[in-house]
């Protein structure tokens, strides 16, 4: 009997994702990431209120455009110094946990990432939201799901295989709960997180995607989260070259909000370092720069699904649009400049909107014959910037399409999300977080073969100085003297350009002495070993994406 048992723990624990017992575990998953992503969503929607005093959230720009304006400046800045005091003391390097973390973890930390840090990171996007951050909740969202997978995987003791679908069936039970998106929640986790789409993860991150549509129809109902006035048409063969056009138009639009929120960060930093601001203090500063923008455009307060709806049913005119554009991108690049947290992926729909509803009332003034509904274009675009900033156009296709409940316009949205994406893709990389996470250097936007070589740490794989076959020791001392070494904290994506410059066979692996920094010999990394330790893994890799 126990044998039985350690036999089956162990195939649980080690070839999980190919079992149906794994599925009862990928719906307790999707179960309670569904649950925080609802709570989540919730607890914005009742801080909101309470803040600024609306009973009816989701019309908040109109509320708040009559309300006193130094209460919209002063709300953010109190939001913001609560986040920088969290940010400040719960967070070791000062930085908000979303969505590229979580890429992160599962590439190199086997499905698991930050607890302490996600906590602070959820609270921080909370009161961000909550108080006038101009961010999306599916960042945090699915750093929370991620972090349930997390503590799941680490109380069954799995390995990477099923950690890494665990953290898919979460992340993909939180978007389809925070958006009613079962379809897209499913492929996002695969598409986004995992970044591929092997057989054996299909199905447990179904069930979940769907345990986490389940718990957002029974909280909220099973209604989309925009609705669109009547049916939309478009006549293909006279309106296709336009939403070609359209695509390329958001494609670039979608790169200059991303290096817009990358310049705003940079230049927080070169700010903060001049000025010898505390870190405690920018959000706050943040927060009074958002409040003095929302006093004349109320609309970037929070996720800004009336603005998007007013673009999605041709509610404003081609000034406001592409002004209301502009000013949101400003508003989402000082949010995250400031470090307040919070997603891309719901602004990125207001600015696709946006740019759609512009693109669309030139097109209308130019051609007004051959012209579709305002809606059409709007919903293409916001699905062609949304797809853009992601590197998701799978995944975001769909999401657009349960947003709305309009499924007539697939071409018209394929089009345009495919021109997007080919045009972003050649401008950054890949995406707006794998470009997050190559300017932490964490180089994952070329593939496995790029970064298992930052997995392995030179101490795991050298022969020490006592080992069978190690390398002689004189030689390695002479090389020493000559600087031809590495440290026993390098990584094989260090070594083994080495090995590429100096033709050695092997080099000789040292510690610092605490003292007088002595390079003290620990042994030898041979190439060959390190060749073999990244074919390995090159092999694992492939074996996971492909079962």
């Amino acid at each position: 009997m126990t044998s039985s048992f350690g036999r089956g723990w162990n195939t649980m624990r080690h070839k999980a994702p190919g079992q149906v017992s794994f599925w009862f575990v990928a719906l307790f998953v999707g179960i309670a990431s569904g649950c925080a992503a609802t709570v989540f969503r919730f607890a914005i929607s009742r801080l909101q209120a309470f803040l600024y005093g609306t009973e009816d959230v989701n019309t908040l720009a109109s509320f708040a455009s009559t309300l006193p304006w130094i209460w919209v400046l002063l709300i953010p800045v109190t939001g913001g110094i609560v986040v920088g005091i969290i940010v400040q003391y719960f967070t070791p390097d000062g930085r908000v946990r979303s969505v590229s973390d979580v890429i992160e973890g599962a590439a190199l930390n086997d499905g698991r990432v930050e607890k302490k840090a996600g906590i602070a990171s959820a609270l921080c996007s909370w009161i961000t939201l909550s108080t006038g951050g101009s961010t999306g909740r599916e960042g945090p969202v699915v750093h929370i799901a991620a972090m349930i997978a997390s503590w799941t995987s680490n109380r069954l003791r799995v390995d990477g295989i099923t950690g890494r679908d665990l953290l898919g069936c979460a992340v993909a039970a939180a978007v389809s709960a925070s958006f009613n998106a079962p379809i897209a929640g499913a492929l996002f986790g695969l598409e986004v997180v995992l970044r591929h789409f092997a057989l054996h993860a299909f199905a447990p991150i179904v069930v979940a995607s769907a345990a986490g549509t389940v718990i957002n129809r029974l909280a909220f109902g099973d209604v989309t989260e925009f609705l669109l006035p009547g049916t939309t048409t478009v006549e293909f063969y006279l309106e296709l070259p336009a939403f070609f056009l359209m695509g390329m138009v958001c494609g670039l639009v979608a790169v200059l909000m991303m290096r817009a929120i990358f310049w705003s960060d940079d230049f927080g930093n070169r700010v903060q370092k001049w000025l010898g601001l505390p870190l405690v203090l920018r959000p706050a500063l943040a927060g009074l720069l958002l409040g003095a923008l929302a006093i004349q455009f109320p609309h970037i307060i929070g996720v800004g699904y009336e603005t998007t709806s007013l673009a999605l049913t041709g509610g404003l005119g081609l000034g406001a649009a592409f002004v209301f554009c502009v000013v949101k991108v400003a508003a989402v690049s000082i949010t995250m400049a400031g470090r307040m947290g919070g997603g891309v992926f719901s602004p990125s729909l207001m600015v696709g909107a946006l740019t759609g509803l512009t693109f669309a009332h030139i097109a209308t003034s130019l051609f007004p014959e051959q012209s579709s509904a305002f809606t059409l274009y709007a919903l293409a675009g916001m699905g062609a910037v949304a797809a853009a900033v992601l590197g998701a156009p799978i995944s975001t296709t769909l999401i657009v399409f349960e947003l709305t409940g309009d499924w007539q316009t697939g071409l018209a949205v394929m089009v345009s999300v495919s021109m997007s994406t080919a045009v972003a893709s050649r401008l950054v990389n890949r995406s707006f977080f794998l470009t997050q996470l190559e300017r932490r250097k964490v180089h994952l936007a070329a593939g496995p073969q790029s970064y298992l070589l930052a997995m392995f740490r030179v101490a795991g794989v050298m022969r020490k100085i006592d080992d069978p076959g190690a390398a002689d020791e004189e030689a390695c001392l002479r090389m020493i003297d000559q600087g031809l070494y590495v440290k026993t904290t390098a990584t094989l994506e260090t070594a083994l350009p080495r090995f590429d410059k100096s033709g050695v066979a092997f080099l000789p692996v040292v510690t610092l002495d605490a003292q007088t920094q002595e390079p003290l010999l620990q042994g030898a990394l041979f190439h060959v070993d390190a060749l073999k330790a990244y074919n390995r893994a090159l092999a694992a890799t492939a074996a996971e994406e492909h079962s």
